[in-house]
């Protein structure tokens, strides 16, 4: 768009809306076609490469046929060429195609070779500012030969400049993602190490957490501890709720074996005309406890 053809009506500007939408949609894709081609281009010429090298040590015979086209197509799948070695081809390839349009704007549209190689990158990359804009003088030598060689050095620059800066932007992303993995690994261990000290019962997949050596002797300062996660609302293990809770545990136990041995426990009346008064088990602390209750009440 150098904006030396505009639409000036109404209906062709209502007509460029929706055909820039079908043509642009067309370009993108024709260009990621040419970029797709020239990997394959790649692919192929690579693997003729190492076959050659292999003939030529005897290891592979001389008269080998190839298979179908299909086969050929999957036997490429193992043949993509690096990343970086696109950019670097892409690269060379927009630099050649620019040193050559710049030698013919040069002479012919009476620019200086800087302010050619300057027209190239604003026409191959479709910024188009509109400073600089090629056949726009009234007569040239050879003008239709002129505007044919244009049209092919735009729509060849534009193809390798597009692909490069897609392969540009998938060097970006891998950079990103290896600049992310560095943090991550140094950080990780930094951040993992205050949460542990932070919330200690806090379950993480694929790492240790320290572990705090809880004694039976030690039974006030457990239970304050456990019931400070309690509050928070923390997951606590089974070894912490075990030492903070036994005290109540050795008296259930107690209860348990008075109830199992026949010696119940003396209880109020209003306990006795519980059903579960003789039961033996959890039904019988549980009516233990109720009957407690009651009496305190």
């Amino acid at each position: 768009g150098f904006g030396m053809t505009t639409p000036a009506t109404v209906g062709g500007k209502i007509f460029l809306i929706f055909y820039g939408l079908i043509g642009c949609a067309g370009t993108i894709l024709f260009f990621n076609l040419f970029l797709e081609r020239l990997i394959t281009v790649i692919a192929y010429v690579m693997k003729s490469c190492h076959e050659r090298q292999l003939r030529r040590k005897g290891v592979l015979p001389h008269n080998g046929r190839r298979g179908s086209g299909t086969s050929e197509v999957d036997s490429l799948s193992g043949w993509k060429p690096s990343v970086y070695y696109v950019m670097l081809i892409l690269c060379v390839a927009s630099l050649i195609i620019s040193c050559c349009a710049s030698a013919m704007y040069t002479p012919i549209e009476g620019w200086s070779y800087f302010d050619s190689l300057y027209f190239c990158f604003v026409a191959f990359s479709t910024i188009g500012f509109g400073d600089l804009v090629s056949s726009q003088n009234i007569k040239y030598e050879s003008q239709g030969l002129y505007r044919f060689g244009n049209f092919v050095f735009i729509l060849m620059g534009v193809c390798c400049i597009y692909s490069l800066f897609n392969v540009i932007s998938i060097v970006i992303k891998q950079s990103i993602n290896w600049i992310l993995k560095k943090l991550d690994c140094r950080c990780c261990h930094r951040c993992q190490r205050k949460l542990f000290r932070s919330r200690r019962n806090v379950v993480m997949p694929g790492n240790v957490r320290s572990r705090r050596n809880i004694s039976i002797e030690t039974d006030v300062v457990n239970e304050s501890d456990t019931d400070g996660r309690r509050l928070s609302g923390e997951m606590i293990s089974m070894k912490d709720f075990l030492a903070s809770n036994k005290v109540s545990l050795a008296i259930m136990q107690k209860q348990l074996s008075e109830t199992a041995n026949g010696y119940p426990r003396q209880m109020s009346s209003n306990s006795k005309q519980n059903g579960f008064s003789g039961g033996v088990g959890a039904l019988a602390i549980m009516n233990n406890r109720l009957a407690e209750t009651s009496v305190d009440r």
